[in-house]
């Protein structure tokens, strides 16, 4: 549930704000409300709101000077909705520059604040994939999920069942392949070739294959020539579902929203 904060200085569109509106049907809640900047920056400090409804012209500290404050105290990051009328759009163009999310014209209609709401949360959303898909990278997690020169070591190639089923991953990952499947190609059995597979790589098998899938599919993805689906088909996954729920499983986010906040383009 998201944390609202009102700043308004007029005490009746204060109140109807706070305590009129459904906010629980926008999945919100109402920590505070403030007449002013000056207090308004307080509760920021003491609410840590994920939203600030805030009007422009107050007394005390008016509504830029107040988003200033808090951008300069590097306070924890929140959205911005600017409450304004048709004489204040001067002020609103200035305050785009500290990076408002959105504005409402006075008197607020309660429809086109949910409204307002709803686009808001939904590029918090947003902001959110993107954060964990960075720090991922930053990390070198999403292109290098398998680092062959990790498991392909001295200790792994001394156990020729171990090392075809490595090289199985790698060659053939795109194709039907399985555990059980190899060990009777290797006359082997299953639990006995589960069991060394594990000790030498720290991985399952499926773990392992499933893993490497997935650092295909984010390179196939980035190159933007394939669609979503087509990615699925081309790493070996043959329901596209359980693509998504493992490329999620890897990312933190589903393949759409991966290709979504990082640029790439699919082809139409």
């Amino acid at each position: 549930m998201l944390k609202v904060l009102i700043v308004e200085d007029e005490d009746i569109i204060r109140k109807g704000l706070a305590y009129t509106i459904d906010w629980l049907s926008m999945d919100c809640m109402i920590v505070g409300d403030a007449e002013n900047g000056k207090v308004g920056l307080e509760m920021i400090k003491k609410h840590r709101p994920d939203i600030v409804i805030l009007d422009i012209i107050m007394p005390e500290m008016n509504g830029i000077e107040m988003l200033e404050m808090a951008k300069s105290s590097e306070l924890p990051s929140f959205k911005s909705i600017i409450l304004t009328s048709y004489t204040e759009f001067d002020y609103a163009h200035k305050a785009m520059k500290l990076e408002v999310s959105d504005y409402l014209l006075k008197p607020v209609d309660e429809d086109e604040l949910a409204v307002t709401i709803n686009r808001v949360k939904q590029t918090m959303q947003d902001n959110k994939v993107y954060s964990n898909i960075m720090e991922l990278t930053k990390k070198k997690e999403l292109d290098k999920l398998v680092d062959w020169d990790i498991y392909l070591t001295q200790d792994t190639l001394n156990n020729s069942y171990v090392s075809q089923a490595l090289y199985k991953i790698r060659d053939h990952y795109n194709e039907k392949i399985s555990l059980e499947a190899l060990a009777e190609e290797l006359n082997v059995s299953t639990s006995y070739l589960s069991r060394k597979f594990k000790e030498a790589t720290s991985h399952t098998f499926l773990e392992l294959l499933s893993k490497y899938r997935i650092q295909k599919a984010i390179s196939l993805l980035k190159k933007g020539t394939y669609r979503v689906y087509e990615v699925s088909d081309l790493t070996g996954f043959s329901d596209y579902k359980n693509f998504c729920v493992v490329f999620k499983k890897y990312t933190q986010t589903s393949p759409t929203e991966f290709v979504k906040n990082t640029g790439c383009i699919i082809r139409e």
